[in-house]
């Protein structure tokens, strides 16, 4: 029954909004350092860009994308997500519903159907930001950030949006809940391109270095505002398995 109930539209309309009106609350109680101090001139000047986050570190990204750049987000279709995306659409970000990760794996949970939203937008100029973790496994970049950035031509960036007063979970991401009243960070990684004729080789090397990438680009957003990574453990395990 609440399960049920927490599906209603009305309960989910009712969420969003209250969960927008917080985020709003973190945002103005919140002093942000922003690195590189450039980043919104040199994303504007190569937009479309796709920009990638770990999983669990995604609720303030929306908080990262400077004036005038349009931005769609890749949202789970399932029925769980409808707040996310609803709250999204509040802070003018364009959901497009279904889940990346693997290639092989993108059919059953309406990758392909999105994969095609969201070549269409950035054909439109509009920018794209998703988690590129692979679904329940965090920290290991999945092949469809990969993929796209090879089919579209744009370009990868690595971003990280954390915050000094959070709450950290021990869930299978390590996923971080902003709270008020605290110093937060926006880094943005280097740029990774994607050559439109890149071999398997190729393409797996872009993988790991998109991960190593995110790592950085997280460590230092963390450093910046005097904590330590809450996944880095996850990184560690993933590069003793390589």
């Amino acid at each position: 029954m609440f399960k049920s109930l927490g599906r209603s539209p009305a309960v989910q309309g009712a969420a969003s909004a209250l969960a927008a009106r917080y985020l709003r609350l973190v945002e103005r109680t919140t002093r942000f350092q922003i690195e590189p101090e450039d980043f919104a001139t040199r994303v504007l000047a190569s937009a479309p860009v796709i920009a990638a986050l770990w999983h669990g570190q995604h609720t303030m990204a929306h908080l990262a994308w400077p004036p005038g750049l349009q931005v769609a987000a890749l949202i789970s279709r399932n029925a769980d997500a409808e707040i996310n995306a609803r709250v999204l659409e509040k802070f003018g970000v364009i959901p497009v519903r279904g889940s990346g990760g693997r290639a092989e794996k993108m059919h059953r949970r309406g990758g392909v159907t999105a994969l095609r939203e969201i070549l269409r937008l950035l054909d439109d100029g509009v920018s794209i930001v998703m988690t590129a973790d692979v679904p329940k496994i965090a920290r290991v970049a999945g092949d469809g950030v990969i993929h796209l950035a090879r089919r579209s031509g744009r370009p990868i960036y690595p971003l990280a949006v954390v915050s000094s007063a959070r709450k950290d979970f021990k869930s299978w991401d390590r996923a971080s809940f902003p709270l008020p009243f605290g110093r937060g960070a926006i880094v943005v990684g280097e740029a990774l391109f994607i050559a439109a004729d890149a071999d398997e080789a190729a393409m797996e090397a872009a993988r790991q270095k998109l991960e190593q990438r995110l790592d950085a680009a997280h460590e230092r957003a963390y450093g910046l505002v005097g904590a330590k990574d809450p996944g880095a453990d996850l990184s560690r395990q993933r590069d003793m398995r390589a």
